[in-house]
């Protein structure tokens, strides 16, 4: 099939599955569940992908609001990737205005309601397409819980649900119509329990010794190791239990930290120097410690061929068509935000100087992240350390809106975001399509994938035994 028909005929199918895509995402952003909680979320998914004829699992790596659901049989296996998580205190109505619908309750700032319901609809065009052209190949969703934390795709990995993948294929809601061929930084996370003894801060001091103390020497220590750790290195920490009150010497004392880098064995070094801090720390206040590993994922190893393969359909595509309505919601959303921080994001990436003159993205841009390290960290990299993956971007909010913020909550919920989740899943289909009908492309794919990892097979960050959380890491 030729690539205007193919294009035709993918894109008929997403346009008539756009109100039900919609109502999935609408559905999901009123959840608006945090991490491991997304049993709502995680059931709208399975029920739409059972309805569409997929065999929906759930249970995936352990974790309760994880799902796998498939179609089809035989090679080639091409999976969708998904989240559905919210953020905390991210509640916002669909208004230009900050305006909590529950103060203090989550949101979707980070347009997860978005992601998983256009991947779900990439999932099931795909679907569609092999259903009527018959013949072999197998289509996966991936229904991935606590990306926020990081948590989702690693276990899941570990559990072994991506090992027989011939690409994995994903997207995130932003504000540039791209691909991505960055990668991220790697990372772990940490929280680290001191132990002392409690006694009376005036009275007994003496007798007292201070788990918070402990705490304190360790973030002093670990402000110093950043003089003597790889520039591109990042430590960051806060304390999640300080005591109780300030005449308690208090015995028990709590601090998460995150250790970023660029590469997963960088991010090992660094770890292991901190746990020497921590030792350190305890000895100075002769209290004991315990560390709670919570995660830890590798960075994004882009995939060139994928990336200029998708490339190709956005440019078909095209970007987003969004109407004046639209554009005016994107006008006052923008208006929240310091003119100057626009500018700085788009400095930043040394963007092309059309996007400085535009509101929403609407043109499509050529990758900006090429040999570059993004500083954020996400679960996608483990994902990408086992099979050749794919990260289309699109826009969904006005250029220059953080992310993990209110503007970007309203976005998801608003037909700025629905229309660049139509153009995402077309994207993701249509490459996917090329993937089954282009055997020579999965090849050369594959080929990159494995220059790349140079022979090192993916390895779990996670300690040996340990268990899927089963609850919020807040």
């Amino acid at each position: 099939m030729d690539k205007p028909a193919l294009k035709t005929d993918v894109s008929e199918i997403l346009d008539g599955l756009f109100e039900e895509t919609v109502a999935v995402s609408l559905d999901v952003w009123k959840f608006a569940e945090l991490g491991l909680e997304e049993e709502k979320s995680a059931r709208a998914h399975a029920r739409f992908l059972a309805d569409k004829g997929f065999r929906v699992t759930e249970g995936a790596g352990g974790l309760r609001t994880a799902l796998i659901a498939e179609w089809g049989h035989g090679k080639p296996v091409i999976g969708f990737l998904g989240e559905y998580d919210a953020l905390p205190g991210l509640s916002q109505a669909v208004s230009t205005e900050q305006s909590p619908l529950v103060q203090g309750g989550p949101g979707h700032g980070c347009g997860h309601n978005l992601l998983g319901a256009g991947a779900v609809a990439a999932a099931v065009a795909l679907k569609e397409y092999l259903a009527k052209r018959g013949g072999e190949g197998t289509v996966r969703y991936y229904g991935c819980p606590a990306e926020e934390t990081l948590i989702g795709k690693v276990f899941m990995a570990t559990d072994g649900v991506f090992s027989d993948l011939d690409a994995a294929i994903t997207w995130h809601p932003g504000d540039i119509n791209t691909v991505a061929m960055g990668s991220s930084n790697a990372v772990n996370s940490a929280r680290f329990v001191f132990h002392g003894r409690t006694a009376h801060a005036a009275g007994d001091p003496h007798n007292g010794r201070s788990a918070l103390d402990a705490v304190e020497l360790m973030n002093v220590g670990a402000n110093y190791l950043r003089e003597h750790v790889i520039p591109d290195a990042r430590i960051h920490y806060v304390i999640t239990d300080g005591g109780g009150q300030p005449n308690v010497v208090p015995a028990r004392a709590e601090v998460w930290y995150y250790v970023r880098a660029p590469r997963r064995n960088q991010v090992e070094e660094v770890y292991a120097r901190l746990l020497d801090v921590a030792k350190g720390a305890a000895l100075m206040t002769g209290t004991a410690f315990d560390v709670v590993f919570l995660s830890g994922c590798y960075d994004v190893l882009p995939n060139e061929t994928l990336g200029q393969a998708a490339m190709a359909w956005l440019r078909q595509v095209g970007a987003p068509a969004f109407d004046e309505r639209d554009m005016e919601f994107a006008r006052k959303i923008a208006a929240t935000v310091e003119p100057r921080q626009k500018e700085q994001y788009l400095e930043r990436v040394n963007a092309p100087q059309e996007l400085y003159e535009q509101v929403m993205n609407t043109t499509v841009v050529e990758p900006l992240d090429k040999g570059k390290v993004l500083p954020a960290s996400t679960d996608v990299g483990d994902v990408s350390w086992i099979t050749p993956t794919l990260q289309v971007y699109t826009a969904c909010w006005p250029i220059g809106v953080p992310g993990h913020s209110w503007q970007v909550t309203a976005c998801s919920g608003h037909p700025l975001g629905q229309k660049g989740m139509l153009v995402a899943s077309k994207v993701m289909a249509l490459t996917a399509v090329d993937l089954v009908e282009k055997p020579e492309l999965l090849a050369q794919a594959r080929e990159e994938f494995v220059r790349r990892t140079k022979g090192r097979e993916y390895k779990s960050p996670l300690p040996e035994g340990l268990a899927a959380p089963v609850s919020p890491l807040r």
